[in-house]
């Protein structure tokens, strides 16, 4: 098969949409499947690149300066009357947004002779939505995933947050319309496809549940080197509670700060490691602070690759104070190394963090209930070791392969479904093709 992966967010930009994409053109390339993926450019200009057996196309982008690419360090922060820290709201290394890629996407195929047989889109911004016209004028049929949640752009605005309910709702209307242009939607978990629809088996087309998916032969519960914890500065012998993600506001990690707070209180060896770079951090860094704590928390920034799992493996317990997750790579990741987690009971955490199964679910921004789900974890090794044994039978479920294979599944089907047009259609509009 022809495969066009279109994403408004891809790598090296690090987020749940971006993991699961590269996992997907990567996967679907070692199957035998020619795979482009069509994606904002990170230097602001046109060109292609191929990388693991696949091209990426990088589109012609703007700078979007309010929102961090977490491709390169954030600027470093300014200082007020040379004392108060507070961080850059302005960034020269913002997210990165294409505008107007419809003609580069034409352009690309019809030099290339790139006729898709199948557009899977990632993402409601522009890539996606000129993958959708540029499909429609092709006949090409239109796969949707939808994996995010308003909440993840606009709540981390801060001029916007006083909006941020109104904007939300508009925007899920949006995503709503926009996975209505498919012929086949998918979402990560039923959990997010039930916020999103109320009555899923009405819709056009087929809405399903497809796992993002995590590698189980890559994330395993192997204990890391002694090596890695010299390399990072912190004691293998304490116990370790771990952050992994985005250190952006709409995370709530302030929230998994002061719980930490409170667990020191009986565990005064402990130790909070957050791993990922975000527009949070120096705020994060300043509560540290304030709360005299900064002995037992290690910011680590941005880690990948081998590093990336062994802080997974590192962890006594993995935790999230987040309630903006339609699935969460980051809980899977976790679950894949047989790690107790903790989460936010909010959208679909809950089928991955089961409460009092493999962790425990707690309400949004309540203190004290994660801070008292900690303790019990890092108090009880019974408790914990069932937990992690647990985790391991959820994951399963989650396999990337089986996710691979249904998607192939997927594009099966509808390639199926529009060769059975009215016999001449197709060959009729592959001869005007890129319109």
């Amino acid at each position: 098969m022809k495969i066009a992966l279109a994403s408004d967010l891809f790598w090296p930009m690090i987020n749940g949409i971006s993991v699961f994409t590269k996992n997907l053109a990567e996967q679907m390339a070692k199957r035998g499947h020619e795979v482009v993926v069509f994606a904002p450019s990170q230097n602001g200009d046109y060109y292609v690149e191929e990388v693991d057996g696949y091209k990426v196309v990088r589109l012609s982008s703007v700078n979007f300066p309010f929102y961090p690419n977490q491709t390169e360090p954030l600027a470093p922060p300014r200082k007020i009357a040379g004392k108060i820290t507070v961080p850059r709201v302005y960034l020269n290394n913002g997210y990165k947004l294409s505008l107007l890629p419809y003609r580069e996407i034409r352009k690309f195929c019809r030099q290339n002779n790139f006729i898709p047989d199948v557009a899977h889109i990632q993402l409601q911004l522009m890539v996606g939505q000129a993958m959708i016209d540029f499909a429609r004028r092709n006949h090409i049929p239109v796969v949707i995933t939808n994996h995010s949640s308003p909440e993840n752009l606009f709540d981390n605005l801060k001029l916007l947050a006083p909006f941020s309910p109104v904007i939300n709702r508009a925007v899920l209307l949006y995503t709503k319309r926009f996975a209505l242009q498919a012929d086949y939607a998918t979402m990560p978990t039923q959990l997010a496809i039930d916020r999103h629809f109320k009555n899923p088996e009405k819709a056009k087309m087929p809405i399903k549940p497809v796992s993002n998916g995590i590698d189980l032969s890559r994330f395993t519960p192997e204990k890391p080197s002694k090596e890695f914890f010299e390399k990072f500065g912190f004691d293998s012998k304490k116990p370790i509670v771990m952050n992994i993600g985005r250190v952006d506001a709409e995370k709530h990690i302030s929230t998994l700060v002061l719980a930490f707070n409170e667990v020191l209180r009986e565990n005064k060896d402990a130790q909070l490691v957050i791993v990922g770079d975000g527009t949070d951090r120096v705020n994060l860094e300043n509560l540290v602070y304030q709360l005299g704590i900064s002995k037992n928390v290690h910011f680590m920034g941005t880690q990948l690759g081998q590093d990336l799992v062994d802080f997974h493996r590192a962890a006594t317990v993995f935790v999230s104070a987040s309630p903006t997750e339609t699935q969460g790579i980051v809980f899977l990741e976790a679950a894949a190394c047989g790690k107790p987690v903790i989460g936010v009971d909010v959208g679909a955490v809950g089928e991955i963090c089961q409460n009092e199964i493999n962790g425990f679910l707690c309400k949004t921004d309540n203190v004290e209930q994660i801070a008292e789900s900690i303790s019990k974890i890092l108090n009880d090794k019974k408790l914990a070791e069932k937990f992690s044994k647990n985790s391991l039978e959820i994951i399963k479920k989650h396999d990337l392969n089986y996710t691979i294979e249904k998607f192939e599944q997927i594009y099966q089907t509808v390639i199926k479904t529009k060769k059975a047009e009215p016999r001449g259609l197709r060959a009729k509009i592959a001869a005007k093709f890129g319109r």
